[in-house]
């Protein structure tokens, strides 16, 4: 199985970007699906995720600027970055897994057991 992550690109500070994540496969009993991101230098940081029933959680550091979306059932994730800021620019990553607890969240990249290749956002100033 593998994750195929797109839709980065270098955008200037304001701007918006879009990112896609789709499987090729089906990845087994995973009921989450995240993006991460990692800048040169800094470890891989959760940026937000979403539960097979809708629900969504995100770093403080996006709320209000970023939603993610998608169908974790169909293994489908969808990223929309709005207002981007320099400090936003970093590797994107998709990834999926399986969450024992109800309604809680997945914030660690070694609770995932799938990831994408990752696609660069780089956001000028």
């Amino acid at each position: 199985v593998q994750l195929q992550a797109s839709g980065g690109g270098l955008v200037q500070a304001g701007g918006s970007l879009r990112l896609s994540c789709v499987a090729s496969g089906s990845m087994f009993r995973i009921n989450r699906m995240g993006w991460f991101r990692q800048a040169p230098g800094k470890h891989r940081e959760l940026v937000a995720e979403i539960s097979s029933g809708g629900t969504t959680n995100y770093t403080d550091t996006v709320k209000g600027r970023f939603t993610i979306s998608g169908d974790v059932a169909k293994n489908t994730v969808y990223l929309q970055m709005n207002s981007l800021k320099p400090e936003d620019t970093a590797i994107y990553y998709c990834a999926g897994g399986y969450g024992a607890v109800v309604g809680g969240t997945m914030a660690e990249a070694s609770e995932y057991d799938y990831w994408g290749q990752g696609t660069l956002v780089t956001v000028s100033s």
